[in-house]
């Protein structure tokens, strides 16, 4: 990635967007500093193809993970689960 200061960006704009073109994107200096980046300008449908694009988003797979099948056991009624729970934090 090419860099250019501050100042040869303000006295020489044409160039350096015409660089800008050429390889997509530059870094503003400013004392040596990275300050800014500047790059081509993209038509962009969505915040998540661009995020998709910088490679911090990774969408989810085309099929979802199916559930998990329900292998039975026992079936409790209200007031079982309500004795279970009262007996798990002590209040029995």
């Amino acid at each position: 990635m090419r860099a250019v200061s501050k100042r040869d960006l303000n006295q020489r704009t044409a160039e350096v967007l015409a660089q800008v073109i050429e390889s997509g994107e530059i870094v503003v200096t400013e004392r040596g500093t990275p300050r800014w980046r500047v790059s081509v300008f993209r038509e962009e449908s969505s915040a998540l193809e661009r995020l998709e694009r910088e490679g911090r988003y990774t969408p989810p797979p085309a099929e979802p993970t199916p559930w998990a099948e329900h292998v039975g056991g026992p079936a409790y009624s209200e007031a079982e689960v309500d004795a279970l729970l009262e007996e798990m934090k002590g209040e029995y």
